[in-house]
């Protein structure tokens, strides 16, 4: 029998190509969302696989599914800015009430759990780069830390079901990460400049923008998350890509890559926004033989070539006017 597999926030950037991904590897796909941020359309495709089923359900309630359950994975949050400022208690309950129902689903199921974590763990951080020893550098009160404590929270959860029932969980802390699917209008910076960029606006770039990110493409962390879910490691694991660069290099390359003539401004730099973020990336290269194989510049053509794809209703949507005092780099 093929092994079933769950994935929360399945409708979502991240969830809808795990959805992807297991069903290729021939997995029975169960996905689960509430569609507060996701979109239907990112999973629409796989409703004429017998191998996939959808559940419109919110994991801070009580989580039921029928039949076994081999592996889940917990993608269910709001991941960009825009979100998270405006549906902060929204955004903790996925991470505390949804995380203890899944985590008590995978006891009841006997499943393997893993936790969909992220660089924000480190906040502002004081080591660079950042591997997985580093404790953080977070700002617990700040607008941000209804996202950056959600996800630290779940981790102290996810590790106290570990040692306390000997549940098999697996910690993904996922660095920045893009490509098709992802919303135009949710504040992060890719999405955020190639928009700009289509609609003949300037670049918005907060601060001096010498602040750095590091970018990875999306067929790349899915690998990694797949790598790490069948591994046998229960400490959290950085998967990103480790090239590093400066926001306001980026957004020249984006006015370069699209072919624009629009101006780069500078707005005031948001409230605990990282001065860096850089993953270290030993431990998954030395666990999982895994590290990116996408460039930038070819993931950024393929990410290009789908935001070019889109409508011009979906790219001059009213929402965006409003969104560029959220966008943080």
């Amino acid at each position: 029998m093929k092994k079933r597999v769950l994935i929360t926030g399945a409708a979502g950037f991240l969830g809808s190509h795990l959805c992807d991904k297991f069903i290729q590897e021939g997995y029975e796909v169960i996905g689960m969302d509430n569609l507060i941020t996701g979109d239907m359309k990112n999973i629409s495709h796989l409703f004429e696989h017998e191998a996939f089923k959808f559940y419109h359900h919110d994991v801070t309630t009580f989580v039921h599914v029928p039949g076994t359950i081999d592996y889940i994975l917990h993608f269910a949050s709001p991941a960009s800015p825009i979100d998270y400022l405006k549906i902060p208690i929204q955004t903790l309950k996925v991470g505390s009430l949804g995380t203890h129902n899944l985590l008590g689903l995978a006891k009841e199921k006997k499943a393997r759990i893993l936790i969909a974590s992220t660089s924000e763990v480190y906040g502002d951080p004081l080591v660079h780069p950042q591997d997985e020893s580093y404790y953080g550098n977070v700002n617990t009160i700040g607008p941000r830390g209804v996202y950056d404590e959600a996800k630290r929270f779940q981790e102290s959860m996810t590790m106290a079901y570990h040692r306390f029932h000997g549940l098999e969980t697996r910690i993904a802390r996922i660095f920045n990460t893009y490509g098709p699917r992802m919303r135009l209008n949710d504040g992060r910076v890719i999405p955020a400049f190639i928009g700009q960029a289509l609609r003949g606006e300037d670049l918005t770039v907060f601060g001096d923008g010498l602040q750095t990110r590091s970018f990875c493409y999306i067929d790349d962390q899915i690998e990694g998350l797949y790598r790490l879910l069948l591994s046998d490691y229960s400490l959290p694991v950085n998967i990103g890509n480790p090239e590093e660069i400066t926001i306001l290099d980026f957004a020249k390359e984006v006015l370069k890559l699209t072919d624009s003539d629009q101006k780069i401004v500078h707005q005031e730099l948001p409230k605990d926004d990282p001065a860096q973020r850089q993953p270290d990336i030993a431990l998954a290269k030395k666990l999982l033989g895994w590290e990116p194989k996408v460039s930038r510049q070819d993931g950024m053509e393929k990410t290009y070539a789908y935001f070019k794809g889109l409508t011009k209703e979906e790219l001059f949507k009213s929402e965006h006017k409003d969104f560029s005092k959220h966008i943080r780099n």
